[in-house]
């Protein structure tokens, strides 16, 4: 089953109870309007009062009626709705969360808040409005007949034209001109973003011309194929609204002809006019539909699609009890980070990730954001462990100095001390640091991490030098190829062949500059 009609299915009786309301409504609406025709027309020949009494009674409660249950589809309806769209983006962040996409960040943006939104209008302005249109059709169609069959047929061939084949020719016209809308959009975003996060390397490069030549005609394109859809609705509208009129006219010429009353004729006359006012929005309707239908087809192939993509790391179980220090090496691509990743799937795990982000605010919100009530004497504590003070108090304005879109004013070694100082703050079960002191010389990283363990109980540390592994740790994991190639504490490691005494011989040997190929000078270095 589509977890679209899954989300939506799951408020069926809210929904069906909104279309049944909204049709309700509508229905009040022609026959009020034929109530009132009859009434007028029958009041003009000067019949006794009491045979108006009921049509008095109808119009009123007609009148009454019609506002109160057009409110109640409102409230019922976009209650509905709106719930469905919030569990329906949840889903989507779910999705997204449990798989490694490689859409641009700018298209799934799109999808999470243009397509997500747009299914609001799937349901409101497209679903509801078609089935209320036919419900009237018929209703209206069946109420004619009991007068005079010929002009219930002239009735529901109008009905017809502006319920069923004026909105057809509006969505195949439509589809056309909107088949591009929706991936349009996630260009545009892709343009932006690329243009803005950018724009130093694109001026750099002298490619910020081309690159606005690039976005300006994608927003040509969807102007272009936006007023091609508004230009199909105006056009199908106008004609629509012919139809109501040429309607309305042979009701009136068919009656007088059939000799009908003349109150019958104008009441059949002005509901069919009101009968067809309900239907003329169908056209815009499905003209709409053309559009978000690309939405919705995207939003399925992204929740129906593979749950994830392969994952580098197979087999692999990594039990960290409380208050312990665990390492994980291996070479690039083996697994570590998608190990990690797993880890703080869980809510109790949070930390340095490979992925983490800096965003455009303060100093003070990037780090608070990990505890929202932390006092300045916390923020302080964070900063000193990471040897950020004396940094951030030569910044123009301090803690509230403002960072650049995801940390571009910030080197890379204080980008990664923020990122920690923000994970210390929140103070998690399980500490997971994704080499968080890269970018830092040795000496600072190796006395950053060691304040940083003196102050953590419980750690997960994914490196790829192996010097801070060698005090302190409880167990070192090597990975291979997705899975666990070796496993022990560093001496155990050291002491048999593999992975860990290989790199971390050659570490030794390249940062105490020596060229010898001797393991034991290497080691005793």
């Amino acid at each position: 089953m589509s977890p679209l009609w899954t989300v939506f299915g799951a408020r069926r009786a809210a929904l069906l109870g909104a279309g049944l309301t909204s049709a309700a409504a509508e229905l009040a609406g022609v026959t009020l309007t034929a109530t009132a025709a009859w009434l007028i027309a029958r009041a003009a020949e000067m019949p006794p009062i009491g045979a108006l009494t009921v049509a008095i009674v109808a119009v009123r409660t007609l009148a009454i009626g019609r506002g109160g249950l057009r409110y109640a589809e409102r409230l019922a309806g976009h209650s509905a709705v709106l719930r469905c769209v919030g569990e329906l983006r949840g889903r989507v962040y779910d999705t997204l969360l449990a798989r490694r996409t490689a859409a641009r960040d700018a298209d799934l943006l799109t999808r999470v808040v243009s397509d997500v939104d747009a299914t609001q209008d799937a349901v409101l302005r497209c679903a509801i409005p078609m089935a209320v249109g036919l419900t009237v059709t018929l209703t209206a169609g069946v109420a004619a007949a009991f007068a005079d069959p010929l002009v219930a047929a002239v009735v529901l061939a109008g009905l017809v034209l502006t319920c069923v084949v004026l909105p057809a020719g509006s969505l195949a016209l439509a589809r056309r001109t909107a088949a591009a809308t929706a991936p349009g959009r996630a260009r545009l975003a892709e343009q932006t973003a690329d243009l803005v996060h950018g724009a130093a390397e694109l001026t750099v490069f002298g490619a910020v011309p081309d690159r606005l030549r690039d976005a300006d005609t994608t927003v040509r394109r969807l102007a272009r194929s936006q007023r091609g859809t508004a230009a199909v609705t105006a056009v199908l509208g106008a004609g629509a609204v012919v139809v109501q009129a040429v309607t309305c006219l042979a009701v009136i010429m068919l009656g007088i002809a059939r000799d009908l009353p003349g109150p019958v004729v104008a009441a059949i006359a002005l509901g069919a006019l009101a009968a067809i006012e309900t239907t003329i929005p169908l056209a815009g309707a499905a003209a709409r539909w053309a559009e978000v239908s690309t939405s919705v087809r995207r939003l399925g192939e992204l929740l129906t699609g593979p749950s994830a993509e392969p994952s580098t790391v197979e087999g692999v179980r990594l039990e960290v009890p409380p208050g312990a220090r665990i390492g994980v090496v291996g070479p690039t691509g083996s697994g570590k980070s998608t190990l990690l990743d797993g880890l703080a799937r869980e809510r109790v795990a949070c930390g340095v990730l490979a992925d983490a982000h800096l965003f455009h605010t303060s100093v003070r919100h990037n780090i608070a954001m990990a505890k929202p009530g932390a006092t300045q004497q916390d923020l302080d504590r964070v900063a000193a462990l990471v040897r950020l003070d004396e940094w951030i108090a030569s910044l123009p304005d301090g803690w509230d100095t403002v960072l650049g879109e995801s940390g571009a004013t910030v080197s890379g070694g204080q980008r990664q001390r923020l990122l920690l100082a923000r994970a210390l703050l929140a103070a998690p079960a399980v500490l997971l640091l994704d080499e968080p002191v890269e970018g830092l010389d040795h000496a600072m990283a190796d006395a950053v991490l060691a304040d940083v363990l003196a102050a953590s109980d419980t750690v997960v540390l994914v490196t790829h030098r192996l010097a801070p592994l060698a005090h302190g740790f409880d167990e070192i994991v090597v990975l291979d190829g997705g899975r666990i190639a070796q496993h022990g504490t560093h001496e155990e490691l050291l002491a048999r062949d593999g992975y860990y005494r290989q790199a971390w011989l050659a570490e030794r040997m390249l940062e105490s500059g020596c060229g010898t190929n001797d393991p034991s000078r290497t080691l005793s270095a």
